[in-house]
């Protein structure tokens, strides 16, 4: 089933067409939300940056859309996929009514949540090989456009054929001064004995919820040394230990990029104190 302006279709329902604008023209957000036991974890966070997205695009916020009316529409799609009792994952996008050209019509907005189960409550740690390597066919520009959640992703989808045709399991992508940015999927640390690493928001990487929080925990511990810095490729080859985070996987280690491996014990600690402060939420 799947939530259409507050109505519950099968997903088989064709309630889009080709007006739409996330279609046409990419006039769209989405969050990727983890919701466990009726809980959205970390929603606060979420509907902020959804809500401050929505301003610098222009789109006009619906009177009904606080946190609570929303979040009760995020479980009332989970309860009707009979979800309610187990993990999911559930996207929430919001696209521009349809109408005119690259100037809409109108400013007003419809949204979608639909949800899919995940295997287990908690962040884990993926065991197993999760190489990376550049993609260099395409560069991300670094300004505000590309730290929102947009539907214009053409270079993460272009660069994830690319990892799978040459066997990676992620891959890096460049801004246009040639720093990293992050994954393809997910913001990125570099570890150097106890300093931690982040690009900034202002090299065009995406303004992520776990970055956010790891952020947080990190300023919040002692041993460890936190710094928003542009990093180079040449960078990563003398790092310790490189990891990535999303809302779903939460953090997950890299193990090898070129001819380096890399440990992962900073990441399973972090992980551990992510887990805590979801359940504190």
């Amino acid at each position: 089933m799947v939530n259409y302006n507050g109505q519950l279709l099968p997903a088989t329902t064709t309630f889009l067409n080709h007006e739409n604008r996330g279609l046409r023209y990419g006039d769209s957000l989405f969050e990727t939300l983890r919701v466990v036991d009726g809980k959205v974890i970390f929603w606060e966070d979420h509907y902020l940056r959804l809500m401050a997205s929505m301003r610098i695009l222009r789109m006009a916020i619906p009177m009904e859309f606080t946190m609570e009316f929303l979040q009760e529409e995020i479980i009332k799609t989970i309860t009707a996929n009979t979800l309610n009792g187990s993990p999911a994952r559930v996207r929430l996008t919001i696209f521009r009514n349809a109408g005119g050209f690259y100037l809409p019509d109108s400013n007003q907005v419809s949204y979608c949540i639909e949800c899919n189960p995940l295997k287990a409550p908690f962040y884990t740690m993926a065991e197993g090989p999760y190489e990376i390597e550049l993609f260099k066919d395409f560069y991300v520009n670094d300004d505000l456009t590309a730290t929102l959640k947009t539907n214009n992703k053409i270079i993460n989808v272009v660069g994830s054929i690319y990892a799978q045709e040459n066997g990676y399991q992620n891959c890096l992508l460049l801004n246009t001064n040639k720093q990293i940015t992050e994954t393809l999927n997910g913001n990125i640390f570099m570890v150097n004995d106890t300093v931690v690493t982040t690009p900034p928001i202002e090299d065009g990487c995406l303004n992520g919820i776990i970055r956010k929080k790891i952020i947080e925990i990190l300023g919040k511990l002692e041993g460890y040394t936190l710094k928003e810095y542009s990093i180079s490729p040449f960078d990563l080859q003398k790092a310790d230990e490189l990891f990535m985070t999303n809302s779903i996987s939460g953090i997950r280690s890299i193990t090898k990029y070129r001819k380096k491996d890399f440990e992962r014990k900073v990441a399973t600690d972090l992980l551990g104190k992510l887990n805590a402060l979801s359940r504190l939420t």
